[in-house]
């Protein structure tokens, strides 16, 4: 029940100043969250892939209001592809974008994201890489879905994410599975209401199951999305059934949370890919880890009645 209690906290710029202002803060945020620019970014980068894990990069920063913020983010994802031109990682450090970022929400949102995002799809695809959309909030995903085809016309692997917690995305499953398309699946960690969006856990869970089913047998390349060790091994198993390979399907988990788990899935052969954030703007990102698990806050808390 804390969930949308928590993702309502993440739209307060009184709750953004207390918790930003908190000395703790900063150590727990690092735990998610392990740098504020490129330069922090590169010896995480070069540390997890010498574990054989791979990544996906993602700048965080969401509320932009202009459009001068929505260049500034892609040139920051400009000097990412720079950064990581010379580490020759290839599809093992890959980025995710959130649309909101290149001005999405703005004016003339839907053709100012394409034109923003599509330098960034092209440099990566340059150094041999790619980028994955991330899903938002249930409003900006025809957009998304429409800015994801688009951009496929030339760039074949971009990828995009879709949220098991909606009801559409069974169908949106089946559409993606048969296009050939990266799609990774995630159970969702926005404020949504009961009319689009399973409240349940146990509805949500037995959704991201049918849906990854979906994936599986479908022609595209699925992402398990998830740290339920339960949806893990479903996962294992509904891969096996498709007959899939160990690298014609992948893992991902966040940065920060199991570790353990990512270093045995990778020992395993599995591709295992760490969901790696950085940037100054890091609060709505750290506000939905809190939201997506009990244990996040609850480390957050006694944190902050430790060492406050």
């Amino acid at each position: 029940m804390l969930g949308p209690v928590i993702l309502a906290a993440s739209r307060s710029d009184r709750m953004r100043r207390l918790i930003s202002a908190a000395p703790v803060t900063k150590q727990v945020v690092d735990r998610f969250i392990p740098g504020e620019d490129v330069d922090d970014i590169v010896p995480v980068v070069r540390d997890l892939a010498d574990n054989g894990l791979e990544l996906t990069m993602d700048v965080v920063g969401e509320d932009i209001t202009s459009p001068a913020q929505a260049a500034a983010a892609r040139d920051a994802y400009l000097e990412l592809v720079d950064r990581l031109k010379p580490l020759e990682l290839g599809t093992r450090a890959e980025m995710s974008v959130k649309l909101s970022m290149f001005g999405q929400a703005l004016e003339g949102g839907h053709e100012l994201a394409l034109s923003n995002v599509r330098p960034v799809v092209e440099a990566a695809a340059e150094i041999g890489t790619t980028v994955t959309l991330d899903a938002e909030d249930h409003t900006t995903l025809d957009s998304m879905f429409a800015i994801h085809e688009e951009l496929r016309k030339d760039f074949p692997q971009t990828g995009c994410v879709i949220q098991a917690y909606l009801f559409r995305t069974e169908a949106d499953a089946r559409r993606l599975a048969a296009s050939g398309s990266r799609v990774r699946l995630v159970k969702g960690a926005y404020k949504e209401p009961a009319s689009v969006a399973y409240q349940d856990k146990r509805e949500i869970d037995r959704a991201y199951v049918r849906i990854l089913r979906t994936l599986m047998e479908g022609e595209g390349y699925p992402m398990i999305g998830s740290h339920d060790p339960r949806l893990i091994a479903i996962g294992q198993e509904l891969a096996h059934q498709a007959g899939r390979k160990l690298d014609e399907y992948e893992f991902q988990m966040l940065y920060g949370i199991r570790t353990d788990e990512h270093l045995r899935l990778a020992a395993e052969g599995h591709r295992m890919r760490v969901y790696t954030a950085y940037g100054t703007d890091w609060y709505g990102y750290f506000m939905r880890r809190l939201a997506e698990k009990p244990a996040n806050l609850r480390f957050f808390a006694r944190s902050m009645l430790t060492k406050g």
